[in-house]
């Protein structure tokens, strides 16, 4: 079940948002799919990111994952445990599992995001 206070991109990520403050993470089904994860490149402190763009990359036994931004802004924080026990994002993806705080640029790019049961049908029709 995807959580309700948040909101979903099309390539798999979710955005829990605080004011301007966003926390961003890869959703459940990504996961899923992935398998076991066993590392991932998180991004830079303090760079400016764009709405679609990559900004890190996660692998697991199976695939490799583009952590894809859902909004630009600027990276204000980073979860600095993943790198050392990155399966913390099989265990919790939507809580301990939590990738990077953004400072969004523009709150107008939100309303492009899907809320959870949009994003349900989404995965339900193959999402990809």
């Amino acid at each position: 079940m995807n959580p309700e206070d948040i909101k979903y991109h099309r390539e798999h990520t979710w955005i829990r948002t605080s004011g301007r403050k966003a926390t961003i993470g890869i959703t459940d089904y990504a996961q899923d799919a992935l398998g076991a994860i066993v590392y991932i490149d998180l991004p830079e402190v303090d760079i400016s990111v764009e709405a679609g763009s990559e900004i890190g990359e996660i692998e697991s036994t199976k695939a490799t994952l583009s952590i894809i931004s859902p909004v630009s802004g600027r990276v204000i924080e980073v979860n600095e445990g993943l790198p050392e026990s990155p399966e913390i994002i099989n265990e919790d993806p939507y809580g301990k599992g939590w990738i990077a705080i953004l400072e969004i640029d523009d709150m107008s790019e939100l309303d492009d995001l899907m809320d959870a049961s949009e994003y349900e049908e989404y995965v339900e029709e193959g999402g990809k």
